[in-house]
């Protein structure tokens, strides 16, 4: 889908984070925008905000694990924008804990809204596109879906789940014109939760580096217009240390705890930081 102008997308998760930079992005190649987050006030901004650089955009309150709240966005969607071209899964939620200690309510909240309502937002757009032979799904993942980390185990199966989601969609519908890209940021600065730790005081290591956020949003404009499968958007001395967990995933334990990150999540656990 290399011309997004007069194109409708959805962006979860649109009121912060990178989702405000991923539908700004969508906003600048000319793509009409649907937004959805639970914070009224601040997606109304953002609503405000796209609109002024010269496209459509509306704003639908609601949380996307809620059927009602999924099928109210949509219907919305198509009765306002038209039929959706592209959908951005980037809602989500990140609670670190000693998974001997975290709740029940952690697990069933973070794979709902995580890995459940990606899906079944992905599953009720799908039919419309491949009737239109025309589409594209980015599910926004993370680092943590590539490599498990302490304190995220909910977190990282949601994440991983989303990997193997989207490969298996792409296989599936190889012979389509809709596609399905996944993208894994690692630290991003200025927005989200690693910020959050920065400002509690928990650095991360230094190899972890960090990306901006106006960079995880050109890599999914990237990937929908270039139709690319997953992308990695890491500092360049984390991308071969992932690789080599994922082959050799019996030395991550090793790895993690001397370059740092076993140290961090430690910290951000002590200091209750979810």
């Amino acid at each position: 889908m290399k011309d997004l102008r007069g194109t409708t997308a959805i962006v979860t998760g649109a009121s912060r984070g990178i989702g405000v930079f991923i539908a700004k992005a969508l906003a600048e190649e000319g793509a009409n925008l649907s937004l959805t987050a639970r914070s009224a006030d601040e997606l109304e901004k953002v609503r405000i905000e796209i609109e002024s650089m010269g496209v459509t955009a509306i704003a639908t309150v609601g949380d996307i694990a809620v059927a009602e709240d999924r099928a109210r966005l949509l219907a919305r969607t198509e009765a306002e924008l038209g039929p959706v071209d592209i959908l951005v899964n980037n809602a989500g939620i990140d609670i670190v804990r000693h998974f001997h200690e975290a709740p029940e309510s952690d697990f069933v909240d973070t794979l709902r809204i995580n890995l459940e309502a990606p899906m079944l937002l992905t599953r009720a757009v799908v039919p419309g596109m491949l009737e239109r032979d025309r589409g594209h799904v980015v599910n926004i993942s993370s680092g943590g879906g590539k490599v498990g980390v302490p304190g995220e185990a909910a977190y990282c199966a949601s994440k991983h789940g989303l990997v193997g989601f989207t490969n298996a969609l792409r296989a599936e519908y190889e012979r389509t014109n809709v596609n399905f890209s996944v993208v894994c940021p690692g630290l991003v600065s200025d927005v989200g939760m690693a910020h959050r730790w920065e400002q509690a005081g928990v650095k991360a290591p230094l190899i972890a580096g960090s990306s901006t956020p106006e960079k995880v949003a050109a890599v999914t404009v990237g990937c929908i217009k270039r139709n690319r499968s997953e992308v990695l958007v890491n500092t360049p001395p984390v991308r071969p240390l992932i690789v080599l967990a994922n082959i050799a995933p019996g030395i991550t334990p090793f790895l993690l705890r001397k370059l740092g990150y076993s140290g961090t999540f430690e910290r951000i656990m002590d200091k209750n930081l979810t």
